[in-house]
């Protein structure tokens, strides 16, 4: 087991990378675990919402024909890839061509969480003021407060992570030097004492797809429900088990509303 890297040390690049730099995630692991468990039907039902956002999003600005929408191909074969049912992508195709149905944007609204935290809450919403007078009122009756832009996204990074299924710590590790990854996350085992078989790979957004594919190309299992642009903490903040607890509430209540997409913390033990 390595060990931890320091907060706030530089990430470690792959032309100076050592195994000795690759950061472990501590903290409190049965809660991370905890996190993962029994919500597979609601990440999935997330992904397909978000998936049919943009696929509306994307046929509204370029046409919901995919051979002449090369956007909107490469989003179709995502979708497919990930398994999103048909007649998923089949409705939100038609809800393009209504004229009714409002164009989607990303919105991104900053909070300080309990015990001193920052949250990043990733929207794309057809509907501003919706979103608005739903995302700001579960905040504050969480006790959190919503900050002013800029306020606290400077403590995130936005990368892609590459989500890494069914491998060890050496393969991964040469292959995310390969394809020219800025870190690497063990995804803690679900029993104690367990080596990890998965891994989280952190890359420049600009590289997250190429990544992906250099990754699979070497014959890894990609978890493609999983990977995705996220918003990475710089430096985790240890809090104590009450404001975690309410922390990881506020999260859920936030994935619970229809327009947020995904939800980011520096709380040590939920960070990306």
């Amino acid at each position: 087991m390595v060990a931890p890297k320091p907060a706030g040390a530089p990430v470690a690049g792959p032309s100076n990378w050592s195994r000795g730099q690759l950061v472990v995630v501590s903290g409190r692991r049965s809660a991370k675990i905890a996190l993962r468990k029994g919500k597979s039907d609601a990440k999935k039902a997330k992904v397909y919402g978000r998936i049919g956002k943009k696929i509306i999003q994307l046929a509204k600005a370029g046409g919901a024909d995919p051979t002449t929408n090369a956007a909107l191909d490469t989003l179709l074969r995502q979708a497919k890839d990930l398994g999103v049912p048909k007649d998923v992508v089949e409705r939100n195709l038609k809800r393009a061509t209504d004229a009714k149905q409002g164009d989607y944007q990303e919105i991104t609204y900053e909070a300080y969480g309990p015990g001193g935290t920052g949250l990043v809450v990733f929207c794309l919403t057809d509907n501003v003021n919706r979103t608005a007078s739903e995302v700001k009122p579960t905040v504050t009756k969480a006790g959190a407060k919503v900050a002013e832009p800029g306020s606290v996204l400077f403590n995130f990074q936005r990368c892609g992570m590459v989500v890494v299924d069914n491998t060890s710590e050496d393969a991964v590790f040469e292959a995310a030097m390969e394809a020219g990854a800025e870190d690497v996350v063990p995804v803690p085992a679900e029993e104690d004492g367990a080596p990890s078989t998965s891994y989280k790979v952190f890359v420049p957004v600009e590289a997250f797809s190429s990544t992906k594919s250099t990754i699979r190309g070497l014959g890894f299992a990609v978890n493609e429900e999983e990977s995705d642009l996220v918003f990475r903490a710089t430096a985790p903040v240890e809090v104590d088990d009450d404001a975690f607890a309410r922390n990881e509430a506020l999260i859920e209540k936030l994935l619970e509303l229809d327009d947020v997409d995904a939800v980011f913390t520096n709380c040590d033990g939920l960070v990306a």
